[in-house]
């Protein structure tokens, strides 16, 4: 069957959107989810419809752009996902318990913005569970596995639960996300700087290398930084991640900030705020940390993107991929195709 052109699969998802946008959030989502699944048991699993691959982390990515961790938090529709054009899709964040994530409402839309507005708190089924999931997969893409801590376990103990899920998921993983940058489970932020940083880096590079020769495979490690860090303190973060061996930088989470939703509904909610808003800011650190590393700290950008320009900007900044979560709501299926061409077409003149 023929792909749908952008303008039509654009108008065509503007419809559904509506739809969805009758339904609270979280519901809307557990739809969205369902009907991925249903998708995956009625189609063949089949190639990105377009094709443009990047080697980065010593992987193979059939394209730059990949799906942010956070839709599919217990990977239940990879396969569905999988089918929509993605070169990369990262399931989490998983935590070694399953735990219920904060009290509702936690998500919140701001149309207006094109935002969301979340504070979830790493809800999900524990890692047993997503390692169930994995096992049953088709889709045969590059599949990154984001893991935090439970909300429970202090700032201390706090490497035992990301150790705990790295052996868990390293089997099926091909590369490995650590989150440490969330601002919805109290404290966690912390963990991106100074000793915190280094202790936790340094023990996962170290089981890392154990796990490496259990299995015959080096999988790569990323790091999820915030976006409310001063160009010093990014530079700080960004050279630990260099001298600890780390793969990539996941360039950003959500911001705390309410930069471009002043008084707007739901703008004063506490949590993280994605989208538009986020953009130029997750361009920024984009930017420094491509600049300041290069080479020695690939960086994947997320935040922000909308458009295939929007994609394209972010590649112009210096990053290697690019992912989306925010905008596919938005925008639907349809921007995967556009971002992923306009990656290409920007990556291409730049080289």
């Amino acid at each position: 069957m023929p792909a749908l052109s952008g303008s039509v699969a654009l108008v065509m998802y503007a419809a559904l959107r509506r739809a969805l946008f009758l339904l609270p959030p979280e519901t809307a989502h557990a739809f969205a989810l369902a009907a991925l699944k249903v998708r995956a048991g009625l189609l063949p699993l089949a190639p990105p419809p377009v094709a443009a691959p990047i080697d980065v982390m010593g992987l193979r990515f059939p394209n730059r752009i990949g799906l942010a961790a956070g839709f599919d938090k217990d990977g239940v529709c990879i396969d569905g996902l999988g089918s929509l054009g993605f070169g990369c899709i990262e399931v989490g964040t998983v935590t070694p318990r399953a735990q219920p994530g904060n009290p509702q409402p936690r998500l919140f839309r701001l149309p207006g913005q094109h935002a969301l507005i979340n504070r979830m708190g790493f809800n999900n089924l524990g890692v047993d569970h997503l390692v169930a999931q994995l096992q049953r997969r088709r889709y045969p893409g590059v599949l990154g596995i984001n893991i935090g801590k439970n909300l429970t376990t202090s700032l201390e103990a706090a490497a035992g639960d990301y150790l705990l899920c790295l052996e868990r998921v390293y089997p099926h993983a091909d590369y490995i996300a650590v989150n440490i940058s969330s601002p919805n489970t109290p404290g966690l932020r912390e963990l991106q700087f100074g000793a915190y940083l280094e202790n936790l880096l340094a023990q996962l590079s170290a089981r890392r290398q154990q796990l490496a020769q259990r299995w015959g495979r080096r999988v790569p490690l990323a790091v999820k930084i915030a976006p409310d860090m001063s160009p010093d303190e990014l530079r700080q973060v960004g050279g630990i991640l260099v001298a600890q061996g780390i793969d990539a930088v996941i360039a950003t989470n959500t911001t705390i900030a309410r930069d471009g939703v002043a008084g707007a509904p739901h703008a004063t909610e506490a949590g993280g705020l994605s989208g538009a808003p986020l953009r130029e800011r997750s361009t920024e650190v984009v930017r420094l940390l491509a600049s300041e590393f290069g080479a020695r700290l690939p960086v994947i950008a997320v935040g922000g993107v909308e458009t295939g320009a929007d994609a394209a900007a972010k590649i112009a900044a210096g990053a290697v991929l690019v992912q989306l979560y925010t905008g596919f709501i938005y925008c639907g299926p349809g921007l995967v195709r556009e971002a992923v061409a306009a990656t290409a077409r920007a990556a291409a003149s730049a080289s």
